[in-house]
């Protein structure tokens, strides 16, 4: 599950949104400094990030894991479940940077500036299958969605060695059919843009799409992957474009509720555990659980760079109110 929605504001603010649909809450906001240093579950290989960065995961003395977040210098990261057939590597190269699929994220928001700088070093990095592995940790099926503050933003899909990566104007993810799929079904709500049929749309193009919706389709309003990108899509083509960085939170959220599954136990064990956005030039992290309700802003400090120990701020997943009288 889990959809995300990728917004330029008018101001040439980044923000990249996300719900996290997942049977239980298993993340909280938090803090990694420079020169964190984590085992991989992938033959216990130790690696030390370059860079400090927010975002919301978990943290003990046997793993890390980074769901989403961004990074010192603007760079933003989230991790998808992806149904479309990841191919994962069974051979140890020491040659190659070597993950199990869930901790990519943490990887290249520790050691890259921005989408450019990934896409150069992607061919290093590979995600592997537990077949040669002393731990077995599954197939973690996922695909990445990122983004930065040149207003690039991309999908890494690990269909190949090396892998994937899609230019995507449109800044909407979920989890399957792949994403030329989704872009073809699409077609029956809304007119491209030429640019964006030529892949021509340059950067920081806030709507991909004419405007015109006359003899379209309205999207489904249910949460199978594909109805939720389409709704999501569709709404964020059709709604204001932020005028600045407070708009454009309050707009990711409302772009949120469209998408945000609720719970329900009787029908499947998934819903959206919690959402959160990520604004590259302030390197703020807004995050919301299910059952809480408010929003909690952590922002990546000039101060916090110089931090030497992470932290996880837990917030309990319960209702708050504020009271007035």
């Amino acid at each position: 599950m889990c959809t995300s929605i990728y917004q330029v504001t008018l101001d040439r603010t980044h923000l990249l949104a996300r719900t996290m649909d997942w049977p239980v809450l298993a993340v909280s906001p938090l803090f990694l400094p420079r020169h964190f240093k984590w085992a991989s579950v992938y033959h216990h290989r130790v690696y030390e990030n370059k860079y400090a960065l927010v975002g919301g995961g978990s943290l003990s003395a046997s793993r890390a894991d980074l769901s989403d977040g961004v990074n010192e210098y603007g760079l933003m990261a989230q991790k998808l479940t992806f149904d479309n057939g990841a191919r994962l590597v069974d051979e140890p190269n020491p040659a190659k940077v070597q993950l199990a699929a869930y901790e990519f994220v943490l990887y290249l928001l520790g050691n890259f500036k921005s989408v450019a700088d990934l896409v150069d070093h992607l061919a290093e990095i590979e995600l592997m299958s537990d077949v040669h592995n002393d731990i077995k940790f599954g197939k973690s099926e996922m695909h990445f969605a990122l983004a930065d503050s040149t207003g690039r933003v991309v999908v890494v899909e690990p269909t190949r060695q090396p892998m994937r990566v899609i230019e995507n104007p449109l800044g909407v993810v979920t989890n399957s059919p792949d994403y030329d799929r989704q872009l073809r079904q699409m077609e029956k709500y809304v007119d491209f843009t030429p640019a964006f049929r030529a892949g021509q749309v340059p950067l920081n193009t806030p709507r991909v799409t004419t405007g015109r919706l006359s003899g379209k389709a309205n999207p489904p309003g249910y949460y199978s992957p594909s109805a939720r990108f389409v709704r999501a899509a569709y709404l964020r083509e059709r709604a204001d474009v932020p005028t600045d960085k407070l708009a454009g939170v309050t707009s990711e959220f409302h772009l949120l509720d469209s998408v945000t599954v609720p719970q329900n136990r009787r029908h499947q064990p998934t819903y959206s555990v919690y959402r959160s956005v990520t604004v590259a030039e302030s390197r703020e992290y807004y995050f919301q659980s299910y059952h809480r309700g408010d929003t909690t802003k952590l922002q990546l400090t000039d101060e916090m760079l110089a931090w030497t120990r992470p932290k996880v701020y837990h917030l309990p997943d319960r209702l708050t109110v504020r009271e007035i009288k």
